[in-house]
């Protein structure tokens, strides 16, 4: 059976075809799943008794179950949640002023390799499911409860680019105004940095935002740090940014985590203006989280501070990322490598 969460607005109303209904139905059946939140088709009354045998018959309403709940002093919530083939899957949300953002994961595992991570420490298994993203949404706002999700960030475990067209089809579900009506400026996804992916994604005229994991300011440390600059050099990777902001219009995010005596030093910085200085974006600077079995240290608040002045002082837009759930397993991935026994 097929988990309807799986379906987009506009490949739903192409299933309904398929099965000699009119495309409303779709509509129809997102207004239960998402705005009443209606998880049984029986309770979705004006659809016909014989069609709903129907669709008891073809689809499933699939979602996660918790395993692990934490939830930090600042309010952050940290969810363990078990996929239907029983793959074990990280999402959190964050408050900030603004609203409650959940950073969302797309796979099961990661195979980017990068040295510093927590979720590369098991390989990726698969892909998640547009559903399974989906799924990260509707539990995590069970536990909220009366409060909505208000942000999006695909930028837990996995890389977004490597399932590239769940991604897109789970952000068509999040923005759609029948489903969770999130603002496409509400929305970004992070990758480390796979060029072809980033050309294809400038093109599909969508606002939704990009956010480029950068950690390095030249190629001898970034793969040191990240696999992926084997493939695709730094040079290569700000020639498509900078397409993207050419054909888009819009600013990119330079994520950069603070690793002590790797990348966090005034010659770095200054690398790292010359390497961006002109373009429409900004740097967000990462305390690093730090996980027992990697050999990476936390740059000193000092250090940072010293870091991001440099960067201010020459012109580049920058922040310091707030950190969350400090009482909590805060690392992207530590959750889910504690239960699996790989981290203590």
């Amino acid at each position: 059976m097929e988990n309807i969460y799986d379906f987009t607005l506009d490949k739903l109303a192409d299933k309904m075809e398929s099965l000699s209904q009119k495309r409303f139905r779709a509509t129809q059946l997102f207004t239960w799943l998402y705005k009443k939140r209606v998880n049984n088709f029986d309770a979705m009354s004006d659809v016909a008794q014989g069609f709903r045998q129907v669709l008891k018959e073809i689809f499933a309403i699939n979602l996660p179950e918790i395993q692990v709940k934490q939830i930090a002093n600042d309010g952050t919530i940290k969810l363990l949640l078990k996929m239907n083939d029983g793959a074990l899957v990280e999402t959190v949300l964050m408050r900030y002023e603004y609203g409650n953002a959940i950073c969302v994961s797309s796979q099961v595992g990661c195979n980017m390799g990068c040295a510093f991570c927590a979720s590369g420490l098991l390989k990726k298994q698969r892909d998640l499911t547009v559903g399974e993203m989906v799924g990260q949404l509707l539990v995590m706002e069970n536990v909220m409860e009366s409060e909505k999700i208000s942000h999006i960030v695909v930028m837990g475990t996995g890389e977004p680019f490597d399932n590239y067209q769940n991604v897109m089809d789970f952000i068509s579900i999040a923005n759609n105004p029948k489903a969770f009506e999130i603002g496409a400026r509400h929305i970004s996804v992070s990758t480390c940095g796979i060029v072809p992916k980033i050309i294809e994604y400038s093109k599909t005229g969508l606002q939704v935002n990009l956010a480029i994991s950068l950690h390095a300011s030249n190629d001898e440390t970034r793969s040191r740090l990240m696999k992926i600059n084997n493939a695709y050099s730094i040079n290569e990777l700000i020639d498509a940014v900078k397409y993207y902001e050419k054909v888009t219009k819009r600013r990119v995010t330079f994520e950069y985590i603070m690793l002590e005596g790797i990348n966090d030093s005034l010659d770095n910085a200054r690398e790292l203006v010359k390497l961006i200085k002109g373009m429409n974006a900004y740097v967000n600077l990462i305390p690093y989280n730090v996980v027992g079995e990697s050999p990476f240290k936390r740059s000193s608040n000092n250090r940072i501070h010293i870091f991001c002045d440099y960067l201010k002082e020459n012109g580049i837009n920058v922040t310091i990322r707030k950190e969350f759930g400090h009482d909590i397993d805060a690392a992207c991935g530590q959750l889910r490598a504690k239960k699996e026994g790989v981290i203590k």
